[in-house]
């Protein structure tokens, strides 16, 4: 008896020890994957700024003291909004309030649309089938946020909102006046409406100044459309609208300070202050507006998931006649994926999930954003990791996209016809400058997320 109790207690010693063993192990492993990481996004971050000033246009008057600034406040605010509690309990704030909108939203699209909108089908659902409508209830929440966004702009909320950031930018970036409200209202407005916060600026602005609030508009994206973003992710990351919102914020400085390296500000920085392009009557009107212009929106963004969804389809099957590589079919995105994978690599992404993480970031910058995220959200289980798809959801939350360089011609080029070829020929430009600023913020976020 005595052996046979000796027997056990050695049996249950030696399990026991194995799997402490297998436990230290993994967790050493995973330690030192996240110290991996961290080198690797930390490599990224030095080769961005190299390559920015490599292809400057007067790699002489590039202020380092303003480059090595304008990172520290990045990762400052990056800080902040992601380990600091009670700011990361706002942004969950946020995020209850943007499903109480979508939850409201579906009261009108259900009205409006029936069982197409979200409302009670009329027939029993086959069990697996997917009665989710893309266009008839999640988009529709665009036309809601722009017309809040207007009544907001009334009350004078966005504006002062807007006043605070620009501050911020003001002080810490040693920008002027005008270019500080531009850029911190692309936290928040679109690519050609924060523009016009500063219009009357915009024909003084220098060169460097000009490409600034274009990179800013590649680099960020809008209320109406983060909102979006959310509800395409959710499910795929947790919070979504805390990332995407948070994205927003701390890819602003990135935006300032390539754009800054790439074309040095050469002078004086243009003063000014924010001047309110809407002039309302009252807040039935700042609705109408709203509605109506995030009804422009909608049939925007309809016509373009419709004709790029179909050109990614008709490249697919064009690239399907080639040689398959390692038995999988030719197509767009292995072909993306191959290509900007290196990239992939440097904002902190695993090699083993960089090829599906390179197409990605090559559907966001030929095709647009959100085409980009419904692949992100599509992929299936185990191709990223949880932490993959979150510092993706940073290098994918901006307009870096070719359609862009077209929204921004006819759009700040209207505002200023004087400088339309000026823009035209800083559109490539800024495309990368955007580009490199959003995979700044994404390795930022893949850094902090490795140290815990």
């Amino acid at each position: 008896m005595i052996i046979l109790l000796a027997s056990l207690t050695n049996l249950f010693y030696e399990i026991n020890h194995t799997q402490f063993i297998l436990v230290v192990t993994q967790v050493e492993e995973e330690h030192m994957a996240n110290i991996e990481l961290v080198f690797q996004a930390g490599a990224g971050l030095v080769l961005f700024i190299f390559l920015a000033w490599v292809f400057s246009e007067n790699r002489k008057q590039v202020n380092f003291k303003s480059v090595f600034l304008g990172l520290a406040i990045q990762i400052l605010l990056a800080v902040v909004v992601t380990k600091f509690g009670f700011v990361r309990s706002g942004f969950l704030w946020i995020g209850e309030g943007v499903m109480a909108l979508k939850d409201a939203t579906v009261a009108g699209t259900s009205f409006v649309f029936g069982y197409l909108g979200g409302g009670d089908t009329p027939y029993s659902a086959k069990e697996g089938s997917n009665s989710f409508i893309f266009a008839f209830q999640a988009l529709p929440m665009v036309i809601v946020i722009s017309a809040l966004a207007m009544l907001l702009f009334h009350w004078r909320i966005l504006p002062f909102i807007v006043k605070l950031f620009s501050g911020v930018f003001q002080k810490g970036l040693g920008i002027g006046g005008a270019l500080g409200v531009c850029a911190a209202a692309k936290i928040f407005l679109g690519q050609t409406e924060a523009p016009l916060l500063v219009r009357p600026y915009l024909g003084k602005f220098t060169r460097s100044e000009l490409f600034t609030v274009m990179t800013a508009g590649m680099a960020t994206t809008s209320i109406s459309i983060m909102v979006l973003y959310a509800m395409i992710l959710e499910g795929t990351i947790p919070d979504p609208i805390a990332h995407i919102l948070t994205a927003s914020i701390i890819s602003v400085p990135a935006a300032i300070t390539i754009s800054r390296i790439l074309i040095p500000q050469v002078g004086e920085d243009t003063s000014g202050h924010l001047v309110v392009p809407y002039q309302f009557s009252g807040s039935m009107e700042a609705i109408t507006q709203g509605t109506s212009d995030g009804m422009r929106l909608y049939i925007n963004i309809l016509a373009m998931l419709i004709v790029f969804l179909a050109i990614v389809a008709i490249a697919n099957s064009l690239l399907g006649l080639l040689p398959s590589i390692d038995g999988e079919p030719m197509s767009l995105q292995l072909l993306l994926g191959y290509i900007l994978a290196p990239l992939a690599w440097f904002i902190g992404i695993p090699w083993s999930e960089a090829i599906p993480a390179g197409a990605l970031l090559g559907k966001k910058t030929i095709l647009n954003e959100i085409v980009a995220f419904v692949g992100l959200a599509a992929l299936p289980a185990g191709v990223l990791s949880v932490k993959s798809g979150i510092i993706m959801t940073y290098a994918l939350a901006g307009f870096a996209n070719l359609s862009s360089i077209g929204i921004q011609i006819g759009g700040i080029g209207t505002m200023v016809p004087e400088r339309k070829q000026e823009i035209i020929s800083l559109g490539i430009k800024a495309l990368i400058a955007g580009t490199i600023a959003s995979c700044m913020s994404a390795a930022i976020i893949g850094i902090l997320y490795s140290i815990g």
